[in-house]
Formats: structure tokens, sequence, C-alpha cells
């Protein structure tokens, strides 16, 4: 579903689709994680962090270590939480190793049961109280960021942590975008906001200051896009808070580079592959089209990605043969696609082959690999729901959603169509946006959004390239101002070489 740059109207959309499927308040974290006693309401009854069996004086470098609480950025899928937790395991080994009081290391998506926990700004008063008092640093990583963690404790060490600091790796956008709602226009370089890969830090004082300004000004109920942008506007507060702190020690390099040496963090950036990709008839692709796109749109996908689809149909408005286009009966609307969307999943269940368990849903101005598709595929267990993308977020502050936007595409497993639909839950309008309805029908059956950062609902040049430089891209989306058919073979088709023997090998991007 592309998004305009006339957002009221989305908003508008967004907030009836909050009302007609609202869903209950996030609970307080801090009693969901069994940390705050039921009934403490006050500070001085929480109970602090756990002292040390072991006797004698602790060290100071020992003493730092304790008073860093790592969160990794974590997701109940069980391929994710698997790898959080060795993340989890590598931190606590190297802390023993070092002889070191072992430190609070905590999955987010563990933190509470709906998953607005991980737009993290909802957790940080659980934070203050938990964690105010005993603790100097809270440091947030993805499952895939490698920490050196005598390293990450030299380099905190270089900050007073008595003041209010926001570290990180600096990105910024080089022009504005609509996915920033084109912040900063005259000169969006300026801001800068931290590359979660690379592990970012906020030290106490700040987390106790966020968690004053949340209480007394809750999240209003809005769209989440970009996360690492909007907390760092959220923390700059116009000005009036830290700007963030660039930190070279924070990395994405490879952890097999030779210029990590300095790194406290490095990311291994890689496609992941857990054994063969998926079988090409594994897939199903669905493209969501309409009679004024044929001719132009069409052609694209024709030029580029079709060839890689074993399994792919064209669904319109009007039956053209030429392409072939199948009209399923529903008109084509000028906001949302929900009607159609929801007529897509019901042709796949009682049409396809009931062994394909793969379902792509994409936008005919949807650039995506297949081949890199059916890669990551491999890591996802079909017979679990999965609903696989990008992921935003409506309202999450006040009880609301999480969706895969549609424009980087949907990947459906056949299990979480088939419970999607057997619970009756369905698009209010026809017109409604469907990532939007899909998000709240599987937050309401309780199963979790599973985000991938390799999904991409806007152009290549819609993100800051350090942060492109370390993915290996499945999907781009729109047209806008682009050549689409030189995107896809600079970011998304496979090389000779990566098709041979499936290792990815560096593409030649150019400034798209």
């Amino acid at each position: 579903m592309s998004r305009k740059r006339g957002c009221s109207r989305w908003l508008l959309l967004a907030s009836c689709a909050h009302f007609c499927f609202l869903l209950p308040p996030l609970r307080s974290r801090a009693f969901a994680l069994g940390v705050v006693p039921e009934g403490a309401e006050d500070e001085a009854e929480l109970p602090v962090l756990q002292k040390s069996e072991k006797s004698g004086t602790i060290s100071k470098k020992s003493k730092e270590l304790k008073e860093i609480v790592f969160i990794i950025q974590s997701q109940s899928n069980s391929f994710h939480s698997k790898r959080a937790e060795d993340l989890k395991r590598d931190i606590l080994k190297q802390a023993a190793d070092l002889g070191k009081e072992l430190p609070t290391v905590l999955l987010i998506h563990q933190m509470d049961g709906h998953e607005g926990a991980w737009t993290i700004l909802p957790l940080m008063r659980d934070f203050s109280v938990t964690y105010g008092r005993n603790s100097s640093w809270i440091f947030f990583c993805e499952e895939d960021t490698r920490i050196q963690v005598v390293k990450l404790l030299e380099t905190l060490g270089r900050f007073d942590e008595s003041k209010e600091w926001f570290l990180g790796k600096a990105l910024y956008d080089e022009e504005s975008t609509i996915i920033h709602h084109y912040a900063f226009a005259e000169d969006p370089t300026v801001f800068k906001f931290p590359d979660f890969a690379a592990g970012w830090a906020l030290s106490i004082p700040l987390v106790n200051k966020l968690a004053k300004k949340l209480k007394s000004e809750p999240l209003k109920s809005d769209f989440t896009i970009d996360l690492k942008h909007e907390i760092a506007l959220y923390i700059w507060q116009k000005g009036e808070g830290p700007h963030l702190t660039p930190v070279p020690e924070f990395c994405t390099d490879d952890v097999g580079s030779h210029a990590v040496d300095h790194c406290a963090t490095t990311f291994t950036n890689f496609l992941p592959l857990c054994g063969e990709p998926v079988k090409k008839e594994d897939v199903f692709v669905a493209v969501k089209t309409c009679q004024k796109f044929h001719s132009d749109r069409i052609p694209v996908v024709k030029q580029t990605w079709e060839r890689e689809a074993a399994r792919i149909e064209y669904y319109s408005d009007y039956a053209d043969s030429s392409i072939p286009t199948i009209d399923l009966g529903i008109p084509n609307t000028d906001r949302g696609h929900c009607g159609k969307t929801f007529a897509i999943l019901e042709r796949f269940l009682n049409h396809s082959s009931p062994r394909t368990p793969w379902l792509v849903v994409v936008d005919d101005d949807t650039l995506i690999s297949i081949f890199r598709l059916r890669k990551l595929l491999s890591c996802y267990d079909p017979s679990e729901a999965v609903f696989l993308g990008e992921r935003y977020g409506y309202g999450l502050g006040t009880g609301g959603y999480s969706y895969i936007t549609g424009g980087g595409g949907m990947v459906f497993s056949r299990v979480a169509v088939q419970k999607l639909l057997a619970s009756k839950c369905r698009c209010y309008s026809m017109d409604a946006p469907d990532d939007m309805v899909l998000g709240m029908c599987f937050s309401g059956l309780g199963i979790p959004i599973t985000h991938s950062p390799l999904f991409h609902q806007a152009r290549p040049m819609d993100y800051p390239k350090d942060y492109l430089s370390h993915q290996i891209p499945v999907s781009f989306h729109k047209h806008w101002n682009v050549d689409p058919v030189r995107v896809y073979f600079t970011w998304l088709a496979p090389s000779t070489e990566e098709s041979r023997n499936g290792k990815e090998a560096r593409h030649n991007r150019e400034d798209l």
C-alpha cells in the first residue's frame, strides 16, 4: 500500500481502523516482567537489583559491567528468538570468562505479551523504576549485533554516566524522505539517528528524564514507520534534548573484516541461509494490479523479477489475456485494497496446491528478489503461522497494533492464512488499508508480526547509504522518479556466481 505525501488521509483511515478493531491497552511491562510486585506504586517499593554473592571488593570494571543493562531487540518467531538467545549466552559467557559479575540481559519480546514492546519508548518508565538506581547504561542491540564486552566497557567508560548521553553510530538522510515525514527538509544531513545494527546506548539520567516526560506526556496514537529516526526525534525534543553522539567504536563492519580492530560492536551482515533455499515451486507470488497500470508497471515486472518465480498470478479489475491477469470481481479503488487482498488469500487457500507453503503478495510497483527470498525463507518453519515483511506500527503506545507494510511485500505461511480466514476477521470496508487490517487481525489472533529489515516500503535513495551498505535487500517499492529496471539490476538481481553456488556476491550499487 503506497503512502503518499498527504498523510492526513492515512491518519483518518488508521483512526477508523483503530476504533473498528479496538484492542485493549498495553499492560505495564514491569508487572508483565514480574519485576514490580503488584501494588508497588512507589519507587521505594520496587525491588533493587540483586547484590553479588562473591566476597571481597568489587573491581571498578566489574561494577561497570554489572551496571549495563543489555536489551536485545528480539522477536518471538522461533528462528529469531534462538538467535537472540545465542547472543544473550555470548554476552554472559564473555562476562563469566572475565570473572565479572553478570550483567542483566533482556530479550525485548519476552518483556510483554504485546508486540508494542519493540517500539521501546513505552518501556522507558519500567526501565527507569527497575534499573534507575543501580545501573548506569541501557545498551540496545539487534540479534545479529556482535559485542566485545571489554571494548564496550572501555568505550562507555569515556562518558560521564551522571550526565544525559545518547550514543550510537550516526546515520543521516542526504535528502528529505517520505519515510521520515520530510523532516529537516532544508538540510536533512544535520539530524543524526542511530543505526540499531551497531548498538546504541542511553545513560540512566536520560532514561529517567524520558520516563518522566512519558508519564506526563503519553505517546500519541500515531504511526511508527522508522523507529530509529522517531526515537532520535523524541529524545531530541525539538532541540531541547541531547543530540546523538557518534561513537566510532559502534560499528557495522563484518566481524571478519580487518577494519574492526577498534570496534566494540560489529554486525553479521549476510542474508540468512539455514540450509537449502526453499524450492521455487514452494513460493506462490500474487501481484496486485489494475487495468490503468497494465501497460507501464507490468512490463517492468516481466523485465526484472518475474523469471525468478515459478508460480505467479496477476490479479486485476480486468482480465487481460496478454499478461495474463485474473479478474477477481473486486472493483479497483483509489485508496486501500483490503477487498482484493482478502480475495487473493481465499484463492490461495482454495485453488493453489495445498503443498505450497508460502504466499507472497506484492504491488505491481514492488521490486523483489524471489531468489533471495527463497534463501531467507529457509530459516522459517512453514508449520508456524508466519507473517513476514517490513514492520510498521499504529498507536503502539496506547494499545494499537503492528502490521507488515504492503509495498515491500507481505509473506504468509499457509498456516497463517488458514488461521486468519478461519477467524472470520475481515475488512471493515472494501477500500480499507489491507496491510493495516491484516495487522489488526493477526494481533487479535495473537500471531506476531515477523520483521525483516531486508524488505523496503520505499526506494533505495529513501534510506541512508550507510544503512543499506550492510544489507542484502530482498525488496524495494515505488517507481517514482527512478528507473525501476535499473534499480532492480543494481540492487536485487542475482549475479551469475550467486545463482550458481548460492553465495551472495557484492554488487556495484550506483547512486540511486
